[in-house]
């Protein structure tokens, strides 16, 4: 019954921890979903503004190249807008790095959710595998109980026939303590046997006035479950027991 109990605690615990952890997974799996969501669209964002630099950027050139080809337009200008296009282009660069390390996030994100979805379908097997073994600890409990049951009605048949017997052997002491008191004296050549000659010593009867019984308080020895008690006299007059 310890193992049982054993058991049945430690499957409790697995229950428990399961459920803990298929609440963390799905929290888990609404954060990244969130996160990636985030990123996507932001990914999307800096892809806009990454295209608007970029005709921007274009726009730049075009009229970079028409101002060069015009001979009436000063250095002033070409210099301003050759610095404005080195500043987008290197936004833009900005932007290309910032939008390729989002992508790997993004990887690396996916990759924890593919992970955690293979950890979901293992616990989903853990707990047919509890499951079971629920089934199986109640199906044990079941054949425990209708042992404890047999045993006890067992036991109660023996303490029936113990007590059969038990009553049985003093009902054939006290016939046997009867016999003995009608049992006529052996004479010899001495005259009486020697249980006349007990005497108690508070009054002195003898003979008949003399009854042998079984001392309860002391045993002598067991015949199974059943007490052999030594013997003890008692005088019928005065009723010391000697």
């Amino acid at each position: 019954m310890n193992n049982l109990d054993e058991t049945q605690s430690k499957l409790e615990y697995t229950e428990k921890k399961s459920t803990e952890t298929r609440n963390e997974l799905a929290k888990l799996k609404s954060e990244d979903q969130d996160v990636i969501k985030n990123l996507n669209t932001e990914n999307n964002e800096l892809k806009q503004e990454l295209a608007e630099f970029k005709s921007k950027s274009e726009d730049l050139e075009n009229n970079l190249s028409l101002s060069e080809s015009r001979a009436s337009e000063s250095d002033d200008k070409i210099t301003s807008l050759t610095s404005e296009l080195n500043t987008a282009q290197e936004k833009a660069s900005t932007l290309e790095s910032q939008l390729s390390t989002n992508e790997e996030e993004i990887n690396k994100l996916t990759s924890q959710v593919e992970e955690l979805n293979n950890t979901e379908n293992e616990l989903t097997k853990a707990q047919s595998e509890i499951n079971q073994l629920n089934s199986q600890l109640s199906e044990l409990n079941n054949t425990l109980l209708q042992r404890d049951t047999q045993i006890q009605e067992l036991t109660d048949q023996v303490n029936q026939k113990e007590q059969v017997l038990e009553s049985t052997s003093e009902h054939l002491h006290e016939v046997e303590s009867e016999l003995e008191e009608l049992k006529p004296p052996d004479i010899g050549a001495g005259g009486f046997a020697s249980d006349e000659r007990i005497t108690c010593p508070m009054c002195g009867a003898v003979g008949n006035d003399i009854k042998t019984v079984e001392d309860k308080g002391k045993v002598l020895s067991y015949v199974g479950h059943i007490p052999m008690y030594a013997k003890k006299h008692v005088c019928k007059k005065c009723g010391y027991e000697f």
